[in-house]
């Protein structure tokens, strides 16, 4: 299977896939300039509802991915449009949060307000930096009389230059502690932005591309489409063995490159053993095993195809030495290096 012959569009996530921080993931702009003249749709796909599409078009532009606005799809945009669902054009609605999610309500004919005293139809919470005790406070007032809440995403942290920070999370957290109430969330791995996606994009056959399993992997997962987790931001070697049901990707591929060339599935034979490419590997007497053989190797399939292993085995309750199965699929790997 070859991604850019297979699927129409890629919903690709930003941060630790197509960049990290202010700069480009190596390989990400050609492989994506590459998928794009093969005739695939690239869409951007993001939980962060603190910037603008256009903004986020700007900093694609600006490490060498070329980007509109309309390429990019954003968690307040999904947000918005649940709001806009429900409630007529021109309706108040108090906006806990920046410029991302006040363009995105206006986009949908919404009015941002920012007190509980404007009489919102609905509180809808997206994460910025300047959100603070005061806007917090209204929309806790709003919601503890019984406004619809919704929340962009709610992501915990996230990733600063000067380390891990409170996400949007953390912040509905706090209006959560307030009032007792529960938001509806619309952003990975819920359903509302993945329908967006689909809306924005009119894709047939999508593939999510990831590097978290938590946001990426199980919101494709529950979209019922297929997913592939790259492994050049967040999920490492142990969270890709460990993945539970619901949290487990299509394809595994080092970085974007993958887009283009063929990607492999493990098969498993009746003797319980799975096979991707050169590699096998079985658990015999808890131990992950690991056997080379003649095929072709783009690297990554012993991975594979110890992940079909250890999968199979946590679903069947079969005990397993993690750390174990760590250690092999990493010795493996740098041997084959």
């Amino acid at each position: 299977m070859v991604p850019v012959r297979t699927y129409d569009v890629a919903l690709l996530d930003l941060d630790g896939v197509v960049y990290t921080g202010q700069q480009a993931v190596p390989h990400a702009p050609d492989a994506l300039a590459a998928a794009r003249e093969a005739g695939m749709t690239l869409a951007f796909v993001t939980n962060n509802a603190s910037r603008t599409p256009d903004t986020v078009a700007a900093h694609l532009t600006r490490i060498g991915v070329p980007a509109e606005a309309s390429d990019v799809v954003t968690s307040a945009q999904a947000a918005a449009r649940l709001v806009a669902e429900r409630f007529p054009a021109g309706a108040p609605v108090l906006a806990v949060g920046g410029e991302g999610l006040v363009a995105a309500l206006r986009e949908r004919g919404l009015m941002p307000v920012v007190s509980a005293a404007d009489r919102p139809v609905a509180v809808v919470q997206g994460f910025a930096p300047s959100v603070g005790w005061e806007l917090l406070a209204e929309a806790s007032y709003a919601v503890g009389a019984g406004v619809p809440w919704f929340a962009s995403n709610a992501d915990l942290t996230i990733p600063t230059e000067r380390g891990i920070a409170p996400g949007n999370g953390a912040l509905v957290g706090v209006v959560r502690a307030a009032t007792g109430a529960e938001p509806i969330v619309a952003g990975k791995p819920e359903l509302p932005l993945h329908r967006e996606s689909m809306l924005r994009t009119g894709a047939r056959r999508p593939l999510v591309v990831g590097d978290r399993l938590d946001t990426d992997i199980e919101g494709a997962v529950a979209g019922g489409v297929d997913s592939l987790l790259v492994l050049t931001g967040v999920t490492d070697i142990p969270g890709a063995l460990g993945a539970g049901p619901g949290l487990r990707p299509t394809y595994i591929a080092a970085d974007l490159r993958a887009l283009l060339h063929e990607l492999r599935r493990p098969e498993q034979s009746p003797d319980g053993a799975w096979t991707c490419g050169a590699w096998t590997a079985r658990i015999d007497d808890g131990e992950l095993a690991l056997d080379h053989h003649d095929g072709a190797d783009d690297g990554l399939d012993a991975l594979r195809a110890a992940c079909a292993a250890m999968w199979a085995a946590a679903d069947t309750s079969t005990a397993v030495d993690f750390e174990h199965a760590v250690k092999t699929v990493k010795e493996t790997l740098a041997a084959a290096a």
